[in-house]
């Protein structure tokens, strides 16, 4: 009889089962075994293999158990097909364990680890799996233009994709009159970005640029067959409210070369209620069920998977007959042990974040990607779920007197983004101008530490600042320099066809022109921010001499008057002594001045004789300068 369900054949069965396991392939409801034994298809097994299990006397599969404790065992094996029929209720239930030991082997086994296969291919199954829980409602907005026209139309997730899944494998057509197209997407999707780089086939190394942006990333461009990629870390001032909590884009915390961990469908309690409700009730349920629920709660044998079963094993380590640890569980207790470092980390971060609020000054930090393509075609996807910072671009479009319009060159479009993320970077110079004056007057007014507090954290702020921004410089000074020769190295010389052919670059000469006013702003931004770094440290240090300069100056006035009234204190207890016969107590106290005034003339002096020479060295000088 044919089977009733495509899944019936696999359910239950572990996903690396024992060898003498697989030589035992179950029942299924239709087979010949149960219309030759009723009696042990309804029964479940003999009473002597019920005493074995409650025993312990084997550790194997109940099928293993069968097929070696009953003479029709091999028949039993031979012609089944199947497994053993289950309610539709049992039968999701083993689905369900099965999904869930498939989903942490692999979490722990494949993707997301280091010395995973680089780059995301959105064509492959496994890589859509392990992504599409990544989404977003994004603003996109494609702007179609040329020196005579231009037009504009905005969409949600749902119409880009299904704009992007229209006709054959070629990106959607544009009208004759379209010299650049920009597609202006504002937010990351999995579903908005998958449909995007099929269409337009967008490089995978590039993908996972846009995927795992974090703050330790730099700014970059590169140089594939079909089209330029860059990679530019935004600086944009926000007030308090308005600071974002993913400001730096970053989708995952793994290194670059991993990925993110598939989506979770169960949270670790459900699983473990899951397995444990499922395994009572079949035990309940009597009959063929009593096997899966003694397979269940074994405990581990000599050939036990490597993909976990519970929650609990994948997160304790187990041990074989002769001590050795599994390779799972070594490496579910390393992964462990990263998680909980990150998570250490980040409440380290948060604690430092919460100490400095009020004293920095906001910046949003994010990273924007850019696609330049030799048809005309630019596309620049931005972190944030807004348009908000391409606003000023989209207007210029729409004046047929710019630059933009009249050249309708995609480089000068380009050109016209990296100008306005090094605009927003200039505003946060100024502001950091502001408050190094504010400082710089608080410390020569009266240094207090709490603005030393203050120009600490801004020095910190200033240094990292210009690890993210020192970047786009080398990267701007790239595209004008190095543009031609980085594409003619994408050509394949060894190969006769290329031998004849025309190198051109992405960046049009015009374009280069205008890049070079944008490498003098960022050579600007990044001189200021080593002036205002060097202020903030010298302020740093005044306060700190002006705090010893001062307690030097206590100590020396303390010295000063220890000296003036020491002979006197000497002279005073001398006189003060309770002695019957004392020549000197004979005379009045003006015997005591008579005394201490001519001691007091030759000491003092002689103490400050350094000072004294100080002295008349300064007014030597102020002497001379007058006289000139």
């Amino acid at each position: 009889m044919p089977r009733e369900n495509s899944l019936d054949d696999s359910e239950g069965r572990s996903l690396t089962p024992d060898l003498d396991e697989e030589e035992v392939v179950s029942a299924g409801a239709g087979s010949p075994v149960y219309s030759a034994f009723p009696e042990t298809a309804q029964a479940g097994p003999q009473p002597l293999e019920l005493a074995r299990i409650k025993t312990g006397q084997s550790k194997r599969s109940l099928h293993s158990r069968l097929s070696k404790a009953h003479p029709s065992a091999n028949v039993f094996s031979a012609k089944t097909t199947g497994r053993p029929h289950l309610p539709p209720k049992q039968r999701f239930q083993a689905v369900v364990r099965k999904v869930m030991s498939l989903h942490r082997g692999t979490t722990l086994l494949g993707a997301g680890k280091v010395g995973a296969e680089p780059g995301i291919d959105p064509s492959r199954p496994a890589v859509d799996a392990a992504y599409r829980h990544i989404h977003q409602e994004c603003q996109i907005e494609i702007m179609d233009y040329s020196a005579v026209r231009s037009t504009s139309r905005k969409m949600n997730n749902e119409e880009f994709v299904k704009l992007m899944n229209m006709g054959s494998q070629e990106p959607p057509p544009r009208e004759p009159w379209v010299k650049v197209r920009w597609i202006n997407i504002g937010g990351v999707s999995w579903d908005v970005i998958k449909a995007l780089s099929i269409k337009y086939h967008l490089h995978p190394l590039a993908l996972e640029d846009v995927f795992h942006g974090h703050k330790g990333n730099r700014s970059k461009a590169d140089y594939y067959t079909k089209h330029l990629f860059l990679r530019v870390l935004c600086h944009e001032l926000v007030e308090d409210d308005d600071l974002p909590t993913n400001s730096l884009g970053s989708f995952t915390d793994a290194p670059r070369s991993s990925s993110p961990e598939p989506i979770s469908y169960f949270s670790p309690e459900d699983g473990d209620k899951t397995i444990d409700n499922s395994t009572e009730e079949l035990a309940k349920s009597g009959g063929i069920s009593t096997s899966f629920s003694s397979i269940a709660k074994r405990p581990l044998s000599r050939r036990s998977p490597i993909l976990p079963t519970t929650r609990v094993n994948s997160g304790r380590p187990t041990y074989t007959r002769n001590s050795i640890p599994k390779e799972f569980s070594i490496m579910a207790a390393k992964e462990a042990a990263l998680q909980a470092q990150s998570a250490e980390r980040k409440e380290d971060e948060a604690a430092v974040r919460t100490l400095k609020k009020g004293s920095r000054v906001n910046v949003a930090v994010s990273p924007m990607f850019f696609f330049l393509f030799r048809d005309g075609t630019v596309i620049s996807i931005r972190s944030v779920p807004n348009l908000n910072f391409t606003i000023p671009i989209a207007y210029r479009l729409n004046s047929r007197d710019t630059v933009m319009r009249k050249s309708a060159d995609p480089s000068l479009l380009l050109h016209a983004l990296l100008d306005l993320i090094v605009d927003n970077a200039i505003q946060v110079i100024d502001r950091y101008h502001v408050k190094i004056h504010k400082y710089e007057l608080q410390i020569l007014l009266q240094p207090n530490m709490e603005t030393v507090k203050e120009l600490h954290i801004l020095s910190g702020d200033l240094i990292l600042h210009k690890r993210t921004l020192d970047p786009i410089k080398t990267m701007i000074f790239g595209l004008r320099r190095y543009d031609v020769d980085r594409c003619a190295a994408l050509i394949d010389t060894s190969d006769p066809a290329n031998k004849d052919i025309k190198i051109v670059g992405f960046m049009s000469h015009k374009a280069k022109i205008y890049l070079a006013d944008v490498y003098d702003h960022m050579e600007y931004i990044l001189t200021s921010l080593d002036m205002f770094a060097g202020i903030a440290d010298n302020l740093i240090n005044y306060s700190f001499n002006i705090a010893s300069y001062e307690m030097n100056e206590v100590m020396r006035r303390l010295t000063i008057a220890t000296i003036i009234f020491l002979p006197l204190t000497v002279l005073t207890g001398y006189f003060g002594m309770n002695f019957p016969a004392m020549w000197s107590l004979h005379h009045t106290d003006l015997f005591f001045w008579e005394l201490a005034l001519p001691i007091m003339v030759f000491v003092v002096p002689i103490a400050l004789i350094g000072d004294l020479k100080k002295f008349w060295h300064y007014m030597q000088k102020k002497r001379d300068i007058k006289v000139r």
